[in-house]
C-alpha cells in the first residue's frame, strides 16, 4: 500500500488542496496529516471541506488541541521570547480567523495514530513519540534518537512539528520527519515538503517530496489579512524570516538567516575598529527581524588568505608557530587567485593576506595584484623584505585598494628585538620608511607584552614623526597560542569567527590558522568551498553560544 503524509497545513489551503491532488496522482491510496492545521497562514476554515473532501486522517498537533481547548497561547514549546511573540501574533490571528465549528472538530482529533499496515506497525505521531510538541531534530544525539524509538517501538514512526523534513533509521525503525505544506523548509525553495510511503508485506520504503503549489496566492492571502511582511517573504523565498532561537546550530546554520536583528550587540564593534574600519555588511530592510550571521558584528566579511608559514623571522609569541625552520605550506597562485574569485562570490568585503611572512612567498606581489583589483586587501608583513626581485612592482599597486601592514613592538630596538630578533627594529623601521616612499604608508600594530606597555606612547610619537596619521597605529593583545605560553585565550566559544583559508583548509581565526598547534579551530580540509566554510562557521558559532548562553567578543589578534 501507498500512503502519502503531511504535516502542518498552518492556514494554507492552497498547499493543501495541492498535497492531495499530488498524492493521488501518485498513487496513494491512504491520506494522512499529523497535524497543526494553523500557525503560519492566513485561512483556515477553507481547510476543513479540503480534509473533508479528500478523506485526509488527521491526529491533532498542539495547535489543534490548543484551538479546540481556547487556550491563550499555541503551546509550541518555544523558549525564546521573541519567538513566542512571533508565535503568540499568528496564534491570536488563527483563533479569530477559526470558526466554533472548526475548533471544535478539532478538538475530536485523537493526538496519535498508530496501526499495522501491509504487516507494517506505523506510528503517527505530533511532536514526537516522547510530547505532542517534543521537537525530533535530525541533528539530536543519536542515544537522543534511541530514546523517541524506544518509547513507540514501531517499525514506522512518522513525526513533523519542527517543519524540516529528513528521514533515516534508528535500530532498524524507520523514522520520518515528513516537514510541513504550511510554510517552505528554510532550503531557499518555495516547494514544500510531504512523504510517501510504500507499506508491503513488512517493509517500508519512504520518499520525501517537494510540492509545488500556487505560493503566489497564499503570500497574497496573508498580507490582505494583515499579517507582518515577513512572513508573507518566508513563503515567496523559502526562508525563514522568525521562529530561529528554537532551531539547533546544524539546521540554523543551513538557513539564510540565524539571528533576531534585537539581539544585536550595543556597544560592539568589529575586530577592526582599531583602525574605524566596519568590514561588515550594512543591515538593510530594517523591517525584516532577523539576519545573516554572515555580515553581522558577529562574523566580519574579511577573508584571510594564509600565503605561507615560513618566515624570517622566529618570534617568540607567533600565534601559528611561524619560523625559518616552519613547513611553508604555501598556497600556489592559481589555488590563491580562484580563492579570491570565490570570496567574491561568497560575498567577502576584503581580505588579509599574511603568513608566515607573505614576501617569501615567490609570486606575492602578483597575488596581490590580482587581489587588490578586485576588492580591499591588506598585506601583513614584517616590512623586512620589501626590496628585491620578490617586491618588484609593489609601488605600481600604491593607487589600489592595498594596505600594507606590519608590526613595531617597541620605540627602542632592545624592546622590539627581544621578541622578534636581533637587528629586526632597524630593518623594520627602514621597510616603513620604505613603504611611504613608496606612496604606500603602513598601518603599525603593537602586540602588548608586558614588557613594552610602557612604550605604547612612544611609538604612537615615533610614527607621527614619521608623517604617519594616527588611526594608522593600533595596539593588539598578545594570545595565547603558537608559540605563545602567554596572553589571552582565544577559542571558538570566546572570539568572533573569522573565516580563515590556509593549504591545509578553513579554520575559525587567523590566530589559530595552525593546524598543529591550534587543532580546535581547523573547520574543514583543502579544497572545501568558502559557502561551506560560512555555514561550518555559524553552526560552530551557534553550539558555543548554546553551550553556556554567552556571545563571543571581537579579538583585535592582528590590527
Amino acid at each position: 500500500m501507498r500512503i502519502a503524509v503531511c504535516g502542518g497545513p498552518y492556514g494554507n489551503p492552497y498547499a493543501l488542496q495541492a498535497f492531495a491532488d499530488d498524492a493521488r496522482a501518485r498513487g496513494c491510496e491512504r491520506l494522512f496529516c499529523l497535524g497543526d492545521l494553523g500557525g503560519f497562514g492566513a485561512e483556515m476554515d477553507p481547510l476543513w471541506p479540503i480534509l473533508a473532501d479528500n478523506g485526509i486522517e488527521c491526529v491533532a498537533g498542539n495547535y489543534d488541541v490548543a484551538l479546540a481547548g481556547g487556550d491563550e497561547d499555541c503551546g509550541c514549546g518555544y523558549q525564546d521570547p521573541m519567538d513566542n511573540a512571533y508565535a503568540q501574533l499568528i496564534y491570536d490571528h488563527t483563533r479569530a480567523a477559526t470558526s466554533p465549528g472548526f475548533a471544535a472538530w478539532m478538538g475530536t482529533l485523537p493526538t496519535e495514530h498508530r496501526e499495522e499496515v501491509e504487516k507494517v506497525d506505523v506510528h503517527m505521531v505530533h511532536g514526537s513519540t516522547l510530547a505532542l510538541n517534543d521537537f525530533w531534530w535530525e541533528s539530536l544525539p543519536h542515544e537522543q534518537h534511541q530514546q523517541r524509538v524506544a518509547a513507540s517501538g514501531a517499525d514506522v514512526v512518522l513525526c513533523t512539528h519542527s517543519g524540516l523534513p529528513w528521514q533515516r533509521r534508528v535500530d532498524g525503525t524507520l523514522v520520518v520527519n515528513v516537514g510541513v505544506i504550511g510554510k517552505p523548509a528554510n532550503d531557499g525553495r518555495r516547494e514544500v515538503w510531504y512523504a510517501v510511503l510504500d507499506l508491503e508485506q513488512g517493509r517500508a520504503e519512504a520518499e520525501l517530496v517537494p510540492l509545488t503549489y500556487d505560493w503566489q496566492a497564499q503570500a497574497a492571502s496573508m498580507r490582505a489579512s494583515g499579517l507582518p511582511e515577513c512572513l508573507a517573504e518566508t513563503i515567496e523565498t523559502g526562508w525563514w524570516t522568525t521562529c530561529l532561537e528554537i532551531l539547533p546550530p546544524r539546521e540554523r546554520s543551513r538557513g539564510r538567516y540565524h539571528l533576531y536583528r534585537s539581539t544585536l550587540p550595543t556597544g560592539f564593534q568589529p575586530a577592526d575598529d582599531a583602525w574605524g574600519e566596519a568590514p561588515h555588511a550594512e543591515l538593510p530592510d530594517s523591517n525584516r527581524p532577523v539576519v545573516p550571521l554572515f555580515g553581522s558584528a558577529y562574523f566580519p566579511t574579511r577573508l584571510w588568505l594564509y600565503t605561507n608559514f615560513h618566515c624570517n623571522l622566529a618570534c617568540d609569541y607567533c600565534a601559528v608557530a611561524s619560523s625559518p625552520r616552519a613547513v611553508p605550506r604555501a598556497l600556489v597562485a592559481e589555488d590563491f587567485c580562484a580563492l579570491v574569485e570565490e570570496a567574491v562570490a561568497a560575498g567577502f568585503a576584503a581580505l588579509y593576506v599574511t603568513g608566515g611572512e607573505p614576501f617569501l612567498h615567490p609570486d606575492i606581489v602578483a597575488l596581490l595584484d590580482h587581489a587588490s583589483a578586485q576588492l580591499p586587501t591588506v598585506v601583513m608583513t614584517n616590512a623586512m623584505l620589501l626590496r628585491g626581485r620578490r617586491a618588484d612592482g609593489l609601488a605600481d599597486l600604491a593607487d589600489r585598494k592595498l594596505t600594507v601592514q606590519t608590526s613595531l613592538d617597541g620605540a627602542t630596538a632592545a624592546v622590539h628585538d627581544a621578541h622578534r630578533g636581533a637587528g629586526s627594529w632597524k630593518r623594520t623601521m627602514d621597510g616603513i620608511r620604505h613603504l611611504i616612499d613608496l606612496g604606500l604608508p603602513p598601518r603599525v600594530a603593537l602586540t602588548e607584552t608586558q614588557d613594552n606597555s610602557h612604550e605604547i606612547p612612544a611609538v604612537a610619537e615615533l610614527l607621527a614623526k614619521l608623517g604617519l596619521p594616527s588611526d594608522h597605529f593600533a595596539v593588539r593583545p598578545l594570545l595565547r597560542r603558537g608559540f605563545s605560553e602567554a596572553g589571552a585565550e582565544i577559542g571558538e566559544g570566546s572570539s568572533i569567527p573569522e573565516l580563515t583559508v590556509t593549504a591545509d583548509g578553513l579554520h575559525w581565526h587567523p590566530a589559530g590558522a595552525d593546524a598543529t598547534t591550534s587543532p580546535d579551530m581547523h573547520l574543514a580540509g583543502p579544497g572545501t568551498s568558502l559557502e561551506r566554510g560560512k555555514q561550518l562557521v555559524t553552526e560552530r558559532f551557534f553550539a558555543a553560544r548554546l553551550a553556556d548562553g554567552t556571545l563571543p567578543r571581537p579579538v583585535h589578534c592582528a590590527m
